[in-house]
């Protein structure tokens, strides 16, 4: 999973080796291991630094990343071979996303509940130190990332998990950190992993100048951000949903918008990417949006073809997903007037429904048909 971290300003030039050297200094192989500033420790004793003589994993993870359960159980086979030999592991979950603190604390235990024979320390950081510290000097942008820190307090190893089990003997053994083969995967790691910061950094960037336009409805300027980011990164689709609903939904500019919109449809139905196609269809039917200066023939002829499509995807899709999509075309034809097919659809994605789910889709299903039949 990517993860999002705190860049310069908007209005700063930015400069890879500027981001990462927060601390003054890129965090690498042979580096000393930074500090440990963590909010609090939800599983086992806190660890107020690394004590020398010891070698210690130490593994950003966290909820909604989907490796990081397979991760996790690595670990705990790590930590149960190697524990006399004098590792300890250590996990720490600083990109939870949830409105409070609190709440992410608490959907943080609730996932490692699941791991029934966890047998180290997991640290909980929403303050952003352990990125500054860890993630950013090392032009880390994904999770899981493993730290190796080895007896003498400096780091022996920075990379995916996975490949812990090969180097951690190694470590253990001290004949890793200044090794040959160390050096050459700090090397390759470096020059993957440095460009894909470098363009992050640029991208989040884009996003503080949308945002910091989009609170006083700075149109233009917003605008010349997102374009900015259409540039920098072609196929992010967040950056290409920003711009087509700014040009129909804040600018009401049909005339350079609905081409954008178009190519989003193409490109979701060449790719095959349902994502794209949701993104597109939320942009010509989704309840909330004001449509009264959309052109209706264009906007009902493009929704009807994207319908169709979506409709054929749903077949091969698992219950929720299915729901997700006849809930967003039961949109389509009720503004189309079609009433009984859109009441159909929303009871055709109920049936299967077991629950509010995590999210309140089965809620906003009975909403809608609710509103749809005119019940409460």
């Amino acid at each position: 999973m990517e993860v999002n971290w705190v860049i310069p300003g908007p209005e700063t030039v930015v400069n890879t080796e500027e981001i990462a050297l927060e601390s003054n200094k890129i965090l690498s192989v042979e580096s000393r291991a930074p500090a440990l500033e963590v909010r609090d420790w939800v599983h086992g004793e806190a660890l107020a630094s690394f004590q020398l003589d010891r070698v210690y994993v130490l593994e950003f993870c966290g909820t909604s990343c989907g490796t990081c359960e397979e991760a996790m159980r690595g670990l705990i086979e790590l930590q149960e071979t190697y524990k006399d030999r004098g590792l300890e592991v250590v996990a720490v979950a600083a990109h939870e996303s949830a409105a409070s603190a609190d709440e992410a604390r608490a959907q943080l235990r609730a996932w490692l509940a699941q791991f029934k024979k966890l047998n180290f320390r997991v640290a909980f950081d929403d303050t952003g130190a352990m990125d500054t510290l860890w993630m950013e000097p090392s032009f880390s942008v994904e999770i899981p990332q493993a730290f190796v820190v080895d007896r003498d307090g400096y780091i022996a190893f920075i990379g995916n998990p996975y490949k812990l089990h090969d180097v951690l003997p190694q470590v253990l053994g001290g004949t890793w950190r200044t090794s040959a083969q160390a050096q050459a995967a700090e090397r390759e790691r470096i020059a993957k992993d440095e460009p894909k910061a470098r363009k992050k950094a640029l991208r989040n960037q884009v996003k503080a100048k949308f945002a910091a336009a989009e609170k006083i409805e700075d149109w233009k300027t917003a605008l010349a951000a997102i374009e900015e980011g259409v540039v920098l990164d072609p196929d992010n689709l967040l950056f290409r949903q920003q711009h087509v609903n700014l040009l129909l939904h804040k600018m009401h500019d049909m005339q350079t918008g609905l081409p954008l919109l178009r190519q989003l449809i193409r490109d979701g139905i060449n790719t095959n990417y349902r994502m794209m196609l949701e993104t597109a269809f939320f942009e010509l039917f989704y309840p909330a949006h004001d449509y009264s200066q959309f052109p209706s023939v264009e906007r009902f002829a493009i929704g009807k073809e994207l319908s169709e499509h979506i409709l054929a995807q749903a077949r091969l899709q698992d219950d929720y997903d299915r729901a997700v999509s006849y809930l967003m075309v039961a949109w389509y034809y009720h503004a189309s007037g079609k009433k009984d097919r859109a009441v159909e659809l929303l009871e055709l994605a109920l049936q299967p429904l077991d629950g509010p789910g995590p999210d309140g889709l089965k809620d906003d299903l009975l909403q809608t048909l609710a509103d749809y039949k005119g019940e409460k």
